[in-house]
Formats: structure tokens, C-alpha cells, sequence
């Protein structure tokens, strides 16, 4: 598909709930499992303890043919964790600190990156902020940032930086008002995120708004917004971002017009919805996406 491969860096991590029950992820992760299945080249970047959390995400790899010797296996810390309590029902999230994805270490050899997908969590330590500097220094043909701000992991400053490092965003809309330099200045969302676009000097920007879809726009004028179908079932939302993310990449990359690029990631991100967990292990689900965009 990609002669260069895309570079995925950032956590890899287990959520564990209060039954005892834990889910694989993280979205770098996600977004790697789901390109590998839809036949790209993918390395991911990332980090897990030596521990059996980090053989269990090996294996997972492994078995879904993922290549895995950008894994890097840390022995001062363990695999990454985030914590799941309910409160009256309602969720609340501890993205424990220093994990072993906080320590991604510099490759020995270059990425050599067609893409390099980053995402805001995995920087909050300094050893893997310059690690990917270093990959960003190499030259990566494409940036793609994907905005996932979580307190108090994330600062405004910082994640300005990364902005404008990339060459293509993706947000939801409560995180673009939060990024906006003096606050929503317009009632209308596509020229609020067009003055951002501009302002930012960025090739493309995806808005993501939850039930209701999404709109991208392009540095070259190009608007266009997508809604799930009103029938989509709703089984588990976790991981729909992701899944969106996944084939934005493969729009970019193959060069897919814009309002084609968001019908086939809605697409996907729809049928992710409707299945519990943001991954599974069945190849099964992709070749109807695979068949149908001649992948």
C-alpha cells in the first residue's frame, strides 16, 4: 500500500475495571492494530514493562501479525494503566503515572516515517517528548496530531507547540475551544476551525463531534461534514476516535478526496460502535472496508 512505513508513537496501555476485568489500548495502540488489519505498514512505537501486562501486549501482536520491534520492553517501569472507578454509576478515570510508555527511548536506527502519528499523553514525561522530537527531526513526510487532553496531563502551551509542529490535527470541538488563542470568537464551528487551520499554518483539520460526526477542512479551502446514520446501534463508544483516526490516515495517505476520506472513517468508526472494545481480533470485520474502498 505505503512504500514508507507509518510511525505510530505513543502509549500502550491496559484499562482495568473494578471487577477485575481489563481491556488492551491506548490510542496510538488502537490506531496501529487497526491500519495493520487494513494492510499498511505500521510500526509501532511504544513501550511496556517487564512484567506480564508487557508479554500480554507482545502476544497480542504477535498474534494479530504486528511487528513488534519497535516495542521497547523497560525494566524501572511497569505497563501502562489507567484505573477505572464508578461512582453512582458514572466512570472516572487514573491515567497512573510513570509507565513504562512515559520512557520510549530513542530508535538506535531511523524510523525512516512516510507518517508519524502522535498523540498528547504519551509527552508528559521528558524521555519520550524527546524521543519524538528526535523521530519529528528525521523528517517525516506527514504529522498527524492527534489531541487527546486529559488532566492534568496536558498543558495549553505545550499542546499549542505540537499544533503547529503538524501538518494535520485531529480534535474534538470542546478541545478546539480550549486551544483557541482567545476563546470562541464566532457562533459558527467551520469558521472558528477554519481561523484555526490558518492560524496554525496546518494542511488539513478534523473536528470530531461525538454523535454528530465530524467536519474536516483542508488548507485549501476544502469543507466537509459527516453524521453517523441515524440507525447506528451503540454498544461501547470507546475507541471510536480511534477507529476514525485509522482511516483519516489511510485517506491521507492514498490520497482519498476529503468528504470520501470522513463517509469511510464514519463508516468504520459506526461499525466500531456497535461491537464492545475498541479492538478485536477478528480480520473478519475489515474485509467488507477493505473490498469496498479497493484497499
Amino acid at each position: 500500500m505505503h512504500l514508507s512505513p507509518i510511525c505510530i508513537f505513543g502509549e500502550v496501555l491496559f484499562d482495568r475495571f473494578p471487577d477485575g476485568h481489563r481491556v488492551l489500548g491506548g490510542a496510538p495502540f488502537n490506531v496501529a492494530w487497526h491500519l495493520h488489519a487494513f494492510g499498511a505498514s505500521v510500526r509501532l512505537i511504544s513501550a511496556v514493562g517487564d512484567d506480564p501486562d508487557g508479554a500480554a501486549v507482545r502476544a497480542a501482536m504477535r498474534d494479530w501479525g504486528m511487528n513488534v520491534a519497535d516495542l521497547q520492553t523497560d525494566p524501572d517501569h511497569a505497563t501502562g494503566e489507567v484505573t477505572v472507578s464508578l461512582t453512582d454509576g458514572e466512570p472516572a478515570y487514573d491515567i497512573v503515572p510513570d509507565r513504562a510508555y512515559d520512557s520510549i527511548r530513542s530508535l538506535a536506527a531511523g524510523a525512516g516515517c512516510g507518517l508519524l502519528y502522535h498523540g498528547t499523553l504519551a509527552l508528559r514525561q521528558p524521555v519520550s517528548a524527546a524521543t519524538l522530537q528526535a523521530l519529528k527531526a528525521e523528517g517525516p513526510d506527514r504529522v498527524f496530531l492527534d489531541v487527546n487532553l486529559r488532566a492534568p496531563w496536558w498543558s495549553r502551551d505545550a499542546t499549542l507547540g505540537l499544533v503547529t509542529d503538524a501538518d494535520w490535527v485531529k480534535l474534538n470541538r470542546d478541545e478546539l475551544a480550549w486551544l483557541e488563542d482567545s476563546g470562541p470568537t464566532s457562533p459558527d464551528l467551520a469558521t472558528r476551525a477554519r481561523a484555526f487551520l490558518e492560524r496554525h499554518d496546518l494542511a488539513g483539520l478534523i473536528v470530531t463531534l461525538g454523535g454528530d460526526g465530524a467536519l474536516g477542512l483542508t488548507a485549501d479551502g476544502t469543507t466537509a461534514q459527516v453524521a453517523p446514520a441515524p440507525a447506528t446501534e451503540v454498544v461501547d463508544t470507546v475507541g471510536a476516535g480511534d477507529a476514525f483516526a485509522a482511516v483519516l490516515i489511510l485517506g491521507i495517505l492514498d490520497g482519498w478526496p476529503l468528504a470520501t476520506t470522513l463517509e469511510r472513517a464514519q463508516s468504520f468508526a459506526s461499525r466500531i460502535v456497535g461491537q464492545r472494545g475498541a479492538t478485536r481480533a477478528d480480520a473478519g470485520l475489515y474485509v467488507p472496508f477493505i473490498g469496498q474502498w479497493g484497499l
